[in-house]
């Protein structure tokens, strides 16, 4: 049994807007079928078009905010989980907030009073989805939320915290201030390499946080990138995840594990000079709904086994269970209860 608010996480909250379009809708807009891209001016009317035009369904989005509704769901207990980011004094902010605390999620977001919610049109297309986000508020986070008394309550009752990669883009200085928490602490501290720009154009943010990190999370296109931008002198991802392993840490009491998906293919764990691989349970092709998110719903099943204090094996087929229910669901939904054992 966990614990209320064992597991915090900080991100960019974002309200998925999902509904089945035709191409034609996609043609409008000068989008690909199965895309992800930032939303520009020219899309600034496809949120209001898709609302008045199609049946739509809300979900609670962004990637750190999917991860920890699938901890919560495998936990269980509710309010096991906090989650922290902003979003605007709304009506999408309402949605998001009614949502997430849906799910059993505890919310703590900051809010912005002149920025609207940030928004995510997830269009449908068959097995395709074309992905536009709108980040508005969630862009909008300032470290002044956090350093609140009531607010930092959330951060020093968690055990173990995870901020997702695209935080950085927000507010890099709050990352560092809730790593050296941790480490000061001895809690356990996670965050996701989530995107291969990441690695490149904000690494001075990411390397600043890199020394708290117990936890690193990466697919292999991420871990590649990270290996390049950082000079590792490798591309044979177990040696990658070995030397991301072996950087300088802050807190000598805990290794680093480095954990990297493989989609398909193997996961490898990276710890004390070791590396083990997991190899993935398959899923019949076609029961495969939506990919999408699947890399959210790892860490989130992961997360929650480790919540419990459960073994690094338990973590990562946790994790393999939660990615395997998450592509057979359209978009980042699940069942009413878990089955996994």
């Amino acid at each position: 049994m966990a614990s209320r608010g064992v597991l915090y996480g900080m991100g960019n909250p974002l309200l998925d807007i999902s509904a089945t379009v035709g191409q034609d809708f996609l043609q409008r807009y000068d989008l690909k079928p199965d895309n992800a891209i930032l939303a520009d001016d020219k899309h600034q009317s496809l949120y209001s078009d898709l609302i008045k035009n199609f049946p739509v369904d809300y979900i609670a989005g962004g990637a750190t905010q999917n991860t920890i509704r699938v901890a919560q769901w495998l936990i269980g207990t509710p309010g096991a989980t906090t989650y922290t980011g902003c979003i605007g004094k709304d009506e999408f902010g309402k949605q998001l907030t009614q949502k997430a605390e849906g799910d059993g999620v505890k919310v703590n977001y900051m809010i912005h009073d002149s920025t609207p919610t940030g928004t995510c049109a997830v269009l449908i297309t068959g097995k395709n989805r074309s992905m536009v986000a709108n980040l508005s508020a969630a862009n909008c986070y300032a470290m002044e939320h956090i350093d609140k008394s009531e607010n930092w309550a959330y951060v020093e009752s968690a055990k173990v915290i995870y901020i997702g990669g695209f935080f950085l883009t927000v507010s890099p200085e709050t990352i560092v201030k809730v790593g050296a928490h941790c480490a000061d602490t001895d809690k356990i501290f996670s965050m996701n390499l989530s995107a291969p720009f990441l690695c490149q154009f904000f690494k001075e943010p990411m390397m600043k946080a890199f020394p708290f990190v117990d936890y690193i999370f990466g697919n292999e296109s991420e871990a590649a990138a990270f290996a390049k931008e950082q000079n590792l002198g490798t591309e044979n991802l177990e040696e990658v995840a070995l030397k991301m392993a072996s950087l300088p840490k802050a807190n000598s009491k805990r290794s680093r594990v480095v954990v990297i998906t493989q989609g398909k293919d193997n996961t490898i764990v990276a710890k004390d000079g070791k590396v083990k691989q997991f190899p993935i349970v398959p899923v019949d092709e076609d029961k495969i709904l939506d990919t999408n998110g699947a890399g959210d719903a790892f860490v989130g099943g992961f997360l929650s086994q480790l919540s419990l204090g459960k073994s690094l094996e338990d973590c990562v087929r946790c994790g393999m269970y939660a990615a395997s229910v998450i592509i057979q669901h359209s978009g980042c939904t699940f069942p009413e209860k878990p089955d996994f054992k």
